[in-house]
């Protein structure tokens, strides 16, 4: 897993239209999107870009390694949103 997007995401959609490999989940189109409180990076789509986190208007995208430790369970709830 290269990025983790933490609950300030607003689901403004901005990294999903940068993401080249479509590995940002769910979208507005998709099953379970006005449920979700935050959108979700697939840890082993992602091809570590980058180019999701400049998007980011609440700037709610880490790179794993540089999640506070308050925010270190994201990791694992984007994983899980994915089943892994």
């Amino acid at each position: 897993m290269a990025y983790v997007i933490v609950d300030t995401c607003t689901k403004d959609m901005e990294c999903v239209a940068a993401c080249p490999v479509d590995c940002i989940h769910p979208k507005e189109d998709e099953p379970g999107f006005a449920e979700a409180t935050l959108l979700y990076i697939h840890p082993t789509e992602c091809i570590d870009c980058g180019a999701c986190v400049p998007v980011c208007p609440t700037n709610s995208i880490y790179i794993k390694e540089e999640l506070p430790p308050e925010l270190a369970h994201f990791a694992e709830k984007n994983a899980a949103y994915y089943g892994l």
